[in-house]
Order: structure tokens, then C-alpha cells, then sequence
């Protein structure tokens, strides 16, 4: 067998450990380079030596995590390592899926969009907000769960998600639906510094929770479902004191976050929850308008979030606590759905598209034609397509201020 042929035959092999444009590159480099020199006696005659060392260097490099071109432009001389996730739904990439709750998706026609079709537990027809930042700061192309049994050392260094579908910053919201709570979130994110640890060292362990980016994402459950649709609150709280309670929970959370170690923090606001489909049908009527009361719980809640960030921002050295308003953005796109390119926003793209999430959007419910035509998914959930619509532009507004 000629140099050549086993040179191209090495290259097949290393191109998927080397994935991305340059790794690419770099693997058809060196079919050129050497397949050219094939008539060399000396070459030929180390070819062995050569195959060897290539295949070690592959194996060498196929260690290191998927890094992906970043979209947006951070300042000179700084980094993002990682990106670790808290929160609900809308960051969950599969923590659910094996638990004893009904709050899971890891079945059609959940994943539709997502790469092989495979319903990973995000609660999306593709990818989640989590996936979008870490790839537009060019980190990877997807966040994973925690509860992955098959996580290797580097993709623990360059960030997971312990969120869980249907928690909140209320304890008694996870209770409801047995999902994991923010103070379970918590532990996993201890042991998961003790993994850092075992396989990194004290050094980069420290780096990587200072420099990378921790994103909490909670409260639409809280509101939504503990607050008004089930009401276990309402006889011991009106809405001024609920949402006081949240965001106690909230800064205890993000303050038991920085005394293990984390500095930069993305808080997303809660959302226009009234203007989801499920909500609409549950709380706005015969004509299924935004349930107004639902939106205004939810803009007192982030009035007072933000400014206890602010707060914290004071107190607590070096920190970079940053609030990140998706009620905005989202409700605009909800209003105003053409000028975004979508053609339904007051339902999902699963079943009726009025109620259907989790266990009721399944295998047997049928789907719309184009999800990109809509603003949901499920009765609860945006599409990819809306999170491509609204993600990008949000980081690229607030990613200064991590720094």
C-alpha cells in the first residue's frame, strides 16, 4: 500500500475526531502535503513512523471539547470557558427524563428539528436558549444535561445544564410536579465542582467558575401554574408578597452560587406569561386574550429582580450579576408575529396548540406543517426558530456586561 493511499485512509479516520471548519482543513492539509511527496524513498520508508504519529496526535486533540465559531465579539483578552445552566424548561436539556414526573419530553414529536431527529429532553422541536449562547460565544454547539450518563471530562469543563422543567424559584413548585428544586440544582452543581476538581485541578477549576457564565432562568412556573392556574399560594400570599418570595429565593440562589465560586451571572426576566397559548386558554377568557394579571405578576416580579441584582452587584466583589429582559423582546414578537417572520403566535405548533405540553404533546398528537411558522412549539414552549429570532440579538445587547 502506497504512502498516499494510507495517508487518505488515516485522514477518513481523523476527520470526525477533528470536526469544524479548520479541523477540516487541517485534515485534508495533510493529504495534500504528504500524498504530493509520495514518491520520496525516505518518506516512504517512514510512513509507518508518520501514520503512528498522526494517529496519536488525533487521538491527542480528539480530547479536547467541539469548540464553535463565536457569533458575538467578546472584548480583548477576555473569555468565557463554559456556560452552566439553572433554572426550568426553557434552559432543560434532559435532566427530566428519568425522573417520576409527568413534566418530561423525551419523546416525538419533541427534537422534530433538532439534529437526528432525537427528542433529547429539551422541551422544544430544537435546540434551547442554553445551546444558541454557547455556541454564539463559540464555546459548543450544545449545552448537555447533567443526569447525561454518558458526560466525559471535557464537556464538564466547558459547561452543563442542571435545569429542570416545571422548578422555580418557590420550593413548593418542583414539589408539585417532582422535578429537581433549585437547592437540588445546587448540590449537583457542588458535585460537579468536586468532578472539576478530580479532573482539572484547583487552577482551572477556579478559572472556569470565575470566567464562565452561569445562567438562571425561572419564575414562569412559579407564576404560572403554583400562582395561578393550581393557587396554592393565593390564600397566603396576594401577588406583591408572592413575588417578593421569589425573589428572595432568587438573590439567595444567586448569592449561594457566588460563595462556591461563580462571578458571572445572566438572569433571564419572566417572560409575558400570559401571552402563552396555555395561558390564554386557561386565564384569558372565551377569547383567549393575554391573561393581563399573569403579566402584570410577572413584570412586578422583574422590577424587583433587577433591582436586587443591582443590589448585588454592590456587595459582592467582582461580581458581574447581569439582568437580562426577554419580556420585552418576546412580547413583541408575540404582538407583532409577521414583522418577525411567523405566521401564528396565539397557538403552539403540537395538537390544538391551546394545551398540549410535556406528556399531552406526544406521539399521537399531530404537529403543524412548519414549526419555523411559529412562535410555539407546545402550548408552553417557544420554537427554535423564535429562540434564533430572539436570542442572538438579546446576548449581543447584555454580553459587555459580564466583563
Amino acid at each position: 500500500m502506497s504512502l498516499k493511499t494510507n495517508i487518505c485512509h488515516l485522514s477518513s479516520c481523523m476527520l470526525p475526531l477533528w470536526t469544524g471548519g479548520n479541523s477540516k482543513r487541517m485534515g485534508f492539509l495533510f493529504i495534500e502535503t504528504f500524498s504530493s511527496s509520495s514518491s520520496s524513498g525516505s518518506i516512504m520508508s517512514s510512513s509507518k513512523e508518520l501514520l503512528i504519529f498522526v494517529c496519536s496526535l488525533a487521538v491527542v486533540l480528539g480530547q479536547y471539547p467541539r469548540i464553535t465559531e463565536g457569533r458575538v465579539n467578546i472584548p480583548p483578552g477576555k473569555s468565557v470557558p463554559a456556560v452552566i445552566v439553572f433554572g426550568d424548561s426553557i434552559m432543560d436539556t434532559g435532566n427530566n427524563n428519568n425522573l417520576n414526573s409527568a413534566v418530561k419530553c423525551n419523546f416525538p414529536p419533541y427534537g422534530e428539528n433538532f439534529p437526528g431527529k432525537v427528542p433529547t429532553g429539551r422541551f422544544g422541536n430544537g435546540k434551547v436558549p442554553s445551546d444558541f449562547i454557547a455556541q454564539e460565544l463559540g464555546i459548543k454547539e450544545f449545552v448537555p444535561a447533567y443526569a447525561d450518563t454518558s458526560l466525559k471530562p471535557e464537556d464538564l469543563s466547558t459547561g452543563v445544564c442542571f435545569a429542570s422543567g416545571g422548578t422555580g424559584y418557590d420550593p413548593q413548585t418542583p414539589e408539585l410536579v417532582a422535578v429537581i428544586s433549585l437547592s437540588e440544582q445546587l448540590n449537583m452543581f457542588k458535585e460537579y465542582i468536586g468532578k472539576l476538581k478530580a479532573n482539572f485541578g484547583e487552577q482551572r477549576t477556579s478559572f472556569i467558575l470565575a470566567n464562565g457564565l452561569f445562567l438562571v432562568v425561572a419564575g414562569s412556573d412559579d407564576i404560572a401554574n403554583t400562582y395561578f392556574t393550581i393557587g396554592i399560594r393565593k390564600a397566603e400570599y396576594d401577588v406583591p408578597a408572592y413575588t417578593d418570595l421569589m425573589v428572595n429565593s432568587a438573590t439567595s440562589f444567586l448569592q449561594d452560587l457566588y460563595a462556591l465560586g461563580a462571578r458571572r451571572f445572566g438572569v433571564f426576566s419572566a417572560p409575558p406569561i400570559g401571552c402563552v397559548p396555555s395561558q390564554r386558554t386557561l386565564g384569558g377568557g372565551i377569547q383567549r386574550q393575554c391573561a393581563e394579571e399573569y403579566n402584570d405578576a410577572a413584570k412586578l416580579f422583574n422590577s424587583k429582580l433587577s433591582s436586587n441584582m443591582q443590589s448585588l452587584n454592590t456587595k459582592l466583589p467582582d461580581s458581574r450579576m447581569v439582568y437580562i429582559d426577554v419580556y420585552t423582546p418576546l412580547l413583541d414578537v408575540i404582538l407583532h408575529p409577521a414583522k418577525y417572520g411567523f405566521k401564528m403566535a396565539e397557538k403552539g405548533c403540537c395538537g390544538t396548540g391551546a394545551l398540549e405540553v410535556a406528556i399531552l404533546c406526544n406521539k399521537l398528537s399531530p404537529t403543524c406543517e412548519n414549526p419555523a411558522d411559529h412562535v410555539f412549539w407546545d402550548s408552553y414552549h417557544p420554537t427554535e426558530q423564535a429562540y434564533r429570532v430572539l436570542i442572538p440579538p438579546v446576548l449581543q445587547k447584555y454580553v459587555n456586561q459580564f466583563f
